[in-house]
């Protein structure tokens, strides 16, 4: 059996055993689709190199569809990656996105969807970076699964544990402001991720798209527990 079939089975089986990421009412609240690929001409480079700027375009965005969140990300190729040399490299740069984002106020609350323990965490400050960022590792009846949280506060990783225990629906951090996330807009990258191949408080978010095929392969789309997130 594939990790992917294993997770999608236990999920089934044990709907009880996911709890929402974020507050959100169904019957109140509504999500905007965000689309950072090349197809958004709204988007300038001028426009996503200023995290101000950026930022006040994502809020008039989400304020005229009347929508506290806004959402999406999984597998598009991103222009986004331009503001930052770190996505940058000679061959290839990184532009393929391999989580999904939540955008919304800075300080807007994070659950643990899925009991676990703490993997590892880290303050990865580097311009375009995840800032703040939490790694949970989860024993689905024997998948191990991670779950990465990254461009949060900083107290989120302040007097915390690895190895400690973290119960579903806990809460586990917040959305960090531009200092501490990684100077991005306020948000939240949800990854999973299997094979934490030896990273510790970090696992690339954004990938060269020679090697989708490798890492979508190892980071499953967040949307198998976001739909039961946000329905």
């Amino acid at each position: 059996m594939s990790r992917l079939t294993h997770l999608e089975l236990y999920l089934k089986d044990h709907p009880e055993y996911v709890s929402p990421l974020v507050d959100f009412n169904s019957q109140t609240d509504q999500l905007f689709p965000f689309d950072f690929s090349s197809s958004n001409q709204e988007l300038d480079l001028q426009i996503i190199a200023d995290t101000a700027s950026f930022s006040s375009w994502i809020s008039q965005k989400l304020k005229e569809n009347n929508c506290r969140y806004g959402i999406g990300g999984y597998d598009e190729h991103r222009t986004i990656y331009g503001r930052s040399e770190l996505f940058d490299n000679l061959e290839e740069p990184r532009r393929l996105h391999l989580g999904i984002d939540i955008w919304a106020d800075a300080g807007t609350p994070v659950y643990a969807p899925l009991s676990g323990q703490i993997h590892s965490f880290r303050f990865n400050d580097n311009f375009g970076d995840y800032g703040a960022t939490l790694i949970l590792q989860h024993d689905l009846d024997g998948l191990i699964l991670h779950s990465l949280y990254g461009h949060l506060s900083l107290s989120s990783i302040d007097r915390i544990q690895k190895g400690a225990a973290v119960k579903q629906g806990e809460k586990i951090a917040e959305f960090g402001i531009f200092s501490e996330n990684g100077n991005w807009p306020p948000h939240l990258h949800f990854q999973l991720v299997f094979d934490m191949q030896d990273y510790d408080g970090d696992y690339p978010g954004v990938c060269r798209f020679s090697e989708r095929i490798n890492f979508l392969g190892n980071c499953p789309d967040p949307a198998i527990l976001l739909n039961q997130t946000f329905n």
